[in-house]
């Protein structure tokens, strides 16, 4: 009766295993600073470093489980849309604090 459809894009819905991976590595990856920033076990310095970097896993993590990007052909397109949007962030957010500092700077 229901067919599954693909459709022209590439577009595909994950597997519930697909999604309880996604939904465990993401507690997971929340948690750890969670606990290092509440025990105080590493220097700051540390603690902000692997912070950021379970942000970055992070992202990756649910880019790939959640919005089911990867590097196939299929989805080329999507892939190439949202590092355009990086891209046009990081000028934005970059030129502004770029005049910022300029206007800090001359006055």
């Amino acid at each position: 009766m229901h067919q599954t459809h693909n459709d022209a894009a590439g577009a595909h819905t994950g597997s519930l295993r697909s999604y309880c991976t996604g939904f465990i590595l993401s507690i997971i990856l929340t948690a750890i600073p969670f606990a290092l920033v509440m025990t105080g076990a590493l220097p700051q310095s540390a603690t902000i470093f692997c912070i950021f970097s379970a942000a970055v896993v992070q992202i990756i993590v649910q880019l790939h489980y959640f919005l089911h990007l990867d590097t196939s052909s299929a989805m080329y397109w999507n892939l190439m849309s949202l590092l355009f949007t990086f891209f046009i962030i990081f000028l934005f957010v970059g030129g502004s604090i770029w005049i910022m500092y300029s206007l800090h700077y001359r006055m």
